[in-house]
């Protein structure tokens, strides 16, 4: 299944981020019915950097103005806790939510810069500390395993960071030149670069290729379904160790994407936040 990964330089994440911004306008899945269009107004939020599913069909939307929930029906509530702060990562793990990014102009100092580092909500991002890396890191890329283990990549090195208390410490695994990474039920780590698909089955010690992968720029994982955008806009499915399948296509360039324990796959593109559950594809929140 895996063959070795060498590690490649940080230039190559840089190409792949040129790959992704030159991402075109396509059509749908020929099945698909026509997407539909909530008539939310849309919402200032400068950049979304991230979107985390909850159980209840809303989402977490991490941001360039700070932290949002948003509805089913498009209904936006904050930024949560008044915090100005650019969310650059975000995920959640036993109830808690872990982030990182840049502070606002408003943001408290404590809370670290020019980095955030990696900061921790207990009470649904109403309020934040800070716990590692404190103006020192900017973790891009964060997700959270079914055991409550965290794994990010930040600033200053390829390597996988990973974190068993919830973000407080963190030890360093292999370096991989990923732009994002997602952990599936069975505790397999895979990281999207720009040579492929690659996965670790020993908490990121060591990574291989995945064979007959389709070469993915941003992925996430609920339960064992993996889901994946590739830079022609591609979206991917896939459960288990069963074929990718082919779930529908993308408007311009992919932002962030989230899949809910549900099923639905959660798309910020051109639309812009756009959910889609088997072959029906609904704006739930209007890009500006």
């Amino acid at each position: 299944m895996f063959s070795r990964l060498r590690s490649s330089p940080r230039r190559a994440l840089a190409a792949l981020a040129a790959a992704v911004a030159a991402v075109t306008v396509l059509a749908g899945c020929g099945a698909s019915s026509a997407p539909s269009s909530s008539a939310q107004t849309p919402v200032e939020f400068g950049h979304i950097h991230a979107v985390v599913p909850e159980a209840d069909a809303t989402i977490l939307v991490g941001t360039h103005t700070g932290l949002y929930r948003v509805d089913a029906e498009g209904s936006v509530e904050g930024p949560l806790g008044g915090y100005d702060f650019d969310l650059m990562g975000l995920t959640v793990t036993d109830g808690m939510l872990i982030a990182s990014g840049h502070p606002g102009l408003d943001t408290p100092s404590e809370l670290g810069s020019p980095n955030l580092g990696i900061i921790r909500s207990e009470d649904g991002g109403r309020s934040w500390e800070p716990v590692a890396f404190t103006g020192e890191e900017d973790f891009h890329i964060l997700t959270a395993g079914p055991d409550g283990q965290v794994y990010g990549i930040g600033s200053s090195s390829p390597a996988v960071q990973i974190s068993g208390d919830s973000g407080s410490t963190w030890t360093a695994g292999s370096e991989v030149t990923a732009a994002d990474l997602a952990v599936t039920a069975d505790g397999v780590i895979y990281a999207a670069t720009q040579s492929g698909l690659f996965a670790s089955q020993d908490d990121a010690a060591t990574f291989g290729l995945v064979a007959d992968a389709p070469t993915l720029y941003l992925l996430d994982a609920a339960g064992d379904e993996l889901v994946g955008i590739d830079t022609d806009g591609q979206l991917w499915r896939r459960s288990g160790q069963a074929a990718w399948t082919p779930i529908g296509t993308a408007q311009g360039t992919v932002a962030a994407l989230g899949l809910a324990p549900s099923g639905v796959v959660y798309v910020v593109d051109d639309r812009g936040i756009v959910a889609l559950d088997g072959d029906q594809a609904t704006t739930i929140l209007p890009a500006l």
